[in-house]
């Protein structure tokens, strides 16, 4: 006896499976290591941007702060005197010309006493009809003690200025106002942090954006200027919303939205501060960004995080690969082999290999297939030998209803021929030829059930004997119905009778309404009828026959059964065998049997 080569144990390849497991804990830890960043540099962008928004409003307070203490203290300073020749004295012109000069964003001093000359002190970049029409503005909105600051509005020179006004009252009345107009380049320049950008440009780059709105929600700075010259309202975007909804109460928040900008929608970063500019004139500052490009670098972590995972993944699928096919290549050969065995070949069997479980395997399938082969066989021989026993039941038990008239003998059998002739031309499967074969051969089964002095009557029935005759097709539906095997067999064996145009029996159905195999029976009884010798009359020809069915297409018949009995006929289907079989029993039919004309019933 040979001895048995050394097979490998199967746990050697899951050991090496589970090394490759090691691709997991790097894929999560890379994972939950870059979300940690992610984290955290959000926090830190979160702290960045309230940082930034708070520095913002403090340059506008800053700014509104000097040009308040300015008109401030100048108002002060006259009130201080108690005399108002002093107002629109030269000592005063030279001090506004002064604090001019001190102050390179004051574009202009403006003074204008109750009942004298005003006097004003002003810039190039401003013009004296700039200057009247600003201080005239700025004069109506002013209140006692406090200092008004007015819009921000563009000038000549193309920069955008606001106004600072405060009342010079001597004695309880007012004796002058004072008005400042400052230019908003410098803080604006340093609000935005980004020289002069188109809005859409920011957005499609994702770069960060400051901008400060009114009360309003109207634009005051932004780094698209075309924006600030038109004061267009930003109250659509949510950040300012909030900041609107806070009622400046608020100081800063942070607030995460998003955003829509040309039809695109993006999750936004954003914070907002309020800004005291004077008392009772608050701005907002707006900070935002668009989060992904903000946390750009948490999502190229993540890139290098699974660039390296499927660097290793590939180096595991390799040798995954070279240990798999290894592995299952004799597991494919069963499954080859189940697949053989699952279509009928009984004869197939595996090759055992070198490893241990799977050659058990194998050795076990072989000795199962053997047992299955042997019962397949058996099970096989004894469906035969039923359907065998069946069929002759069938054939005997028709012939037994067609011996009854030695005129009808063989005619179900006939019939059975025909149909499966007719069928064939149709196309009809191999199974549901079968089904129409035995339907054919048990059509006239219900006429067991007839008595035998109207089923063999020589002369013509009578109408109350015809219609005994009628009640055959539900005689044999009562009689095969008990039987669950019958049931495919029932709609020829039932609706032979049935007409396409509704006037058949037992139901009267119509067109559709009657199952092909009932069709093609009816078609092929017919035929049978009219082609053999009765006692009342000769048969038909062959194409004379054909002829008569034909006039009978859209009334009783379906035109595509009828044709297809012509070509089965002109193919000699027909016409070779079981014409020639009815032929035969037309010379053995008695010549002096009465040919009186009686109600064909077949």
């Amino acid at each position: 006896m040979p001895l048995k080569s050394k097979k490998v144990s199967l746990i050697f390849f899951v050991i090496a499976t589970l090394l490759l497991v090691g691709l997991a804990p790097l894929v999560l830890t890379g994972w939950l290591l870059s979300d940690k960043s992610g984290r955290e540099l959000r926090s830190a962008e979160n702290r960045y941007q309230i940082q930034l928004v708070q520095e913002k409003a403090r340059q506008i307070e800053i700014f509104g702060q000097k040009f308040s203490s300015v008109v401030g203290s100048l108002a002060t300073g006259l009130e201080l005197t108690n005399d108002p020749k002093v107002i629109s004295s030269a000592q005063t012109e030279r001090k506004l010309g002064a604090l001019l000069r001190e102050n390179p964003e004051l574009l202009a001093l403006y003074v204008k006493p109750a009942n004298e000359d005003s006097l004003k002190v002003f810039r190039a970049e401003l013009d004296d009809a700039e200057v009247e029409t600003i201080a005239d503005q700025a004069v109506k909105t002013i209140g006692k003690g406090k200092v008004k600051v007015g819009e921000p509005r563009s000038v000549t020179s193309g920069q955008f200025v606001m106004s600072f006004t405060s009342e010079v009252a001597i004695d309880g009345i007012s004796a002058a106002s004072i008005v400042a107009i400052a230019s908003l380049r410098t803080v604006s320049q340093g609000i935005v942090c980004v020289g002069e950008a188109k809005e859409a440009d920011l957005w499609k780059a994702g770069l960060p954006m400051v901008f400060v709105v009114d009360q309003a929600g109207e634009t005051l700075f932004h780094p698209d200027s075309a924006l600030t010259a038109a004061r267009k309202p930003m109250g659509d975007l949510k950040i300012v919303q909030e900041w609107l909804e806070s009622g400046l109460q608020i100081q800063s928040a942070l607030v995460p939205f998003s955003a829509t900008y040309d039809g695109k929608t993006s999750e936004m970063l954003g914070a907002y501060s309020t800004a005291h500019l004077a008392e009772g004139y608050d701005v907002g500052v707006i900070a935002m960004q668009d989060e992904g490009r903000a946390l750009a670098s948490v999502g190229e972590m993540r890139t290098q995080t699974w660039l390296i995972s499927m660097a290793f993944a590939v180096l595991a699928l390799i040798v995954g690969l070279i240990f798999a096919r290894y592995l299952t290549s004799p597991l494919l050969r069963l499954v080859a082999a189940a697949k053989r065995i699952a279509a009928g070949d009984f004869s197939s069997r595996v090759e055992t290999n070198n490893m241990t479980e799977i050659g058990t395997l194998g050795e076990t399938f072989n000795v199962m297939t053997d047992k299955v082969e042997e019962q397949i066989a058996g099970l096989a021989k004894a469906a035969e030998e039923n359907r065998e026993l069946f069929v002759g039941t069938v054939k005997a038990l028709a012939a037994a209803i067609d011996g009854k008239d030695k005129y009808t003998r063989g005619h179900s059998e006939r019939v059975s021929r025909i149909s499966v002739a007719i069928g064939k031309r149709m196309q009809m499967p191999a199974d549901e030829l079968e089904k129409l074969r035995i339907s054919a051969l048990l059509h006239d089964v219900g006429k067991i059930a007839v008595d035998d002095a109207i089923l063999k009557k020589p002369s013509a029935l009578t109408d109350e004997e015809f219609e005994i005759m009628k009640t055959h097709p539900m005689k044999g539906y009562k009689i095969m119905s008990q039987i669950p095997a019958m049931k495919d067999f029932l709609p020829g064996m039932v609706m032979h009778h049935e007409m396409v145009n509704g006037k058949g029996y037992p139901h009267g159905l119509t067109g559709d309404q009657i199952p092909l195999q009932a069709k093609i029976v009816s078609v092929a009884d017919t035929f049978d009828a009219m082609t053999i010798d009765r006692p009342y009359s000769k048969g038909m020809e062959l194409q004379p026959a054909l002829e008569r069915l034909r006039s009978f297409v859209g009334t009783r018949y379906a035109s595509e059964v009828v044709e297809a009995l012509v070509d089965a006929c002109n193919a000699g289907e027909v016409a070779n065998g079981i014409v020639r079989q009815m032929a035969a029993i037309r010379a053995a039919a008695s010549e002096e049997e009465s040919k009186s004309p009686v109600k064909l019933v077949a």
